[in-house]
């Protein structure tokens, strides 16, 4: 019975894992039902309309969860401060007069509940996750308790972005596949986008290791914490199966979400932010501030070219990281990442790039 319970509790937690990333999901559907109603006489219209109608409810019962929750923590302040200005954000955000604010630096329609809803649930992602890391020490519970994550738990726990990303962009509500697709920026790439791509994925993990080097330098106590956590959850992933999962669920889930849904309307910095809030295994840490720079060179990829562009630069990322360049694969690593940054670059200034014009 001992060995059950230890097989059954890690999985209950991974399915509530799971079930929490599914919540949003609803709240997504309603909203582009609420900007774009069944057309004709179906049997359903009165309840979809319905349901789109209520978004802005739902949005107000999730800023007053938000409330709700910070009045129950109240013994742990740090937590329920950021949780009560979250909540105050979610409600400002129901109101178009603060949409219109927002309309004049970032690319969003101030009338569509998508547009909202991906506000709102944005901010309560960053709010929660920027509350729960201020009270307690994250890093330590991640490295201590938990169970560690094999290529099924990896796969389920991204495949919700994957889903909200299309239902984001109103797949087979407000579009059709072949233009939720175009929305999402999922094209295509040419060749020239490939090798930016490639050479991009070097430039980002050379990054990547120089920010992890210096956290171990300055701040060593919290790099070694980051460094345990990364190996509890990611632990048995380091095999050819678990690095290609990684490099290909996170590189794809991700990417259609943040830089193909979000971005071209929430801009590159809010989903940079909410990005690197995603990544909760790195803390407040340098290696958590790497990730966001490195989320802006993704976005600045997407901007560029396209979202297959992005997609392929995080995946090549993702399994250079599990793979390891050192030893004799530096100096023929370096001169191929040389070779493709002057390709890169001329293509940039040449014009040979190409670019996608986001579908409205």
């Amino acid at each position: 019975m001992e060995h059950r319970l230890d097989y059954l509790v890690p999985t209950a937690v991974a399915l509530a894992d799971i079930a929490f990333l599914l919540l949003p999901l609803p709240l997504i559907v309603f909203a582009n039902w609420a900007d774009q109603p069944p057309a004709g006489d179906v049997w359903y219209a009165p309840l979809v309309t319905f349901l789109g109608s209520a978004i802005w409810v739902l949005l107000a019962i999730v800023a007053a969860t938000c409330l709700f929750l910070a009045l129950i923590t109240l013994a742990v302040p740090t937590y329920a401060v950021v949780l009560v200005v979250t909540g105050a954000a979610v409600g400002l955000l129901i109101s178009e007069t603060t949409r219109q604010q927002l309309a004049r630096v970032i690319p969003i329609d101030p009338r569509s509940a998508v547009h909202a809803t991906a506000l709102a649930l944005s901010v309560v992602l960053v709010g929660s996750q920027l509350a729960s890391q201020l009270s307690g020490d994250v890093l330590t519970q991640q490295a201590s308790s938990g169970p560690a994550l094999g290529p099924a738990d990896l796969v389920a726990n991204e495949l919700p972005f994957l889903i909200a990303a299309f239902l984001g962009v109103g797949l087979f509500i407000r579009r059709r596949p072949a233009a939720a697709l175009e929305r999402l920026g999922l094209v295509r790439p040419t060749p020239w986008q490939v090798l930016l791509a490639v050479g991009a994925a070097g430039l980002f993990f050379a990054f990547g290791t120089g920010m992890d080097a210096l956290a171990h330098v300055v701040t060593p106590g919290i790099a070694h914490k980051v460094d345990s956590a990364n190996q509890h959850l990611f632990g048995q992933l380091i095999d050819p199966t678990g690095i290609a999962t990684i490099a290909l669920s996170a590189g794809i889930a991700e990417e259609a979400l943040f830089r193909g849904a979000m971005q071209p309307r929430l801009g590159i910095l809010w989903t940079a932010l909410v990005f690197a809030a995603v990544h909760t295994q790195y803390g407040l840490s340098l290696d958590a501030a790497a990730v966001f720079v490195l989320a802006l060179g993704l976005g600045a990829l997407r901007w560029l070219t396209n979202t297959t562009t992005s997609t392929v630069c995080h995946v090549v990322y993702n399994t250079i990281v599990g793979i390891g360049l050192g030893g004799p694969l530096l100096l023929p690593a370096v001169a191929v990442e040389v070779l493709l940054v002057l390709a890169g670059t001329a293509a940039l200034f040449t014009g040979r790039l190409g670019r996608l014009r986001t579908a409205p």
